[in-house]
């Protein structure tokens, strides 16, 4: 496999594509923690971005060496993510309705047990990207999860940023809707699994 511009572009579309579901999140995370600080942003993004980078290598891993039992476990990839995502958007939007604070920055963001099942629970799909990238040797695969995390990381940024200025606005209400946005994403990815 070379690296040339249809390598590159490839995987950037790939990124692109595999980051929607962590840039929601991450709008949804900006909007419940409007004053969230620059290190918390950086720190949030790149969660999502080590994810989104690590499951299409484990799917790589996995079609290179265990096939027959990742097959398996695919199809509990759409319940794991919608059960996930649901518990953590119950929670927030249970916190939202209880907490209809004046202040927006007097909330507690999401805890980093919570930060590591929405990162789960967004980038679970990406594992069968590992059937996509089958064909390329380890450096090749290594590089396409670079591309793929960098990609990650800028959306999820601009999620937090949007999320952040959209929390501010909406001031108590921002924990219910991103509550309803994190349980609507689990929905859409268990809906579109099975069509």
């Amino acid at each position: 496999m070379t690296f040339g511009a249809t390598f590159f572009f490839n995987n950037l579309l790939l990124g692109t594509g595999l980051a929607m579901d962590a840039f929601s999140v991450s709008l949804a995370n900006g909007m419940n923690e409007p004053c969230m600080r620059k290190r918390r942003i950086f720190g949030i993004a790149g969660m999502f971005a080590v994810f989104q980078g690590i499951m299409p290598l484990l799917g790589w891993f996995c079609v290179h060496t265990l096939l027959q039992y990742f097959k398996t476990f695919e199809i509990l990839i759409p319940w794991i993510a919608l059960g996930l995502l649901s518990f953590i958007g119950g929670k927030m939007l249970y916190e939202g309705i209880q907490n209809q604070e004046d202040c927006p920055c007097a909330k507690e963001g999401v805890l980093f047990a919570e930060l590591l099942l929405q990162g789960i629970a967004t980038s679970i799909d990406a594992l069968s990207v590992g059937f996509t990238i089958a064909e390329y040797n380890f450096i090749s695969a290594m590089f396409a999860v670079f591309i793929i995390s960098v990609v990650t990381f800028v959306i999820c940024l601009c999620g937090i940023i949007i999320g952040k200025k959209a929390g501010m606005c909406l001031a108590g209400k921002a924990g219910i809707l991103g509550g309803v946005i994190l349980i609507a994403i689990g929905l859409e990815i268990f809906i579109t699994s099975w069509f």
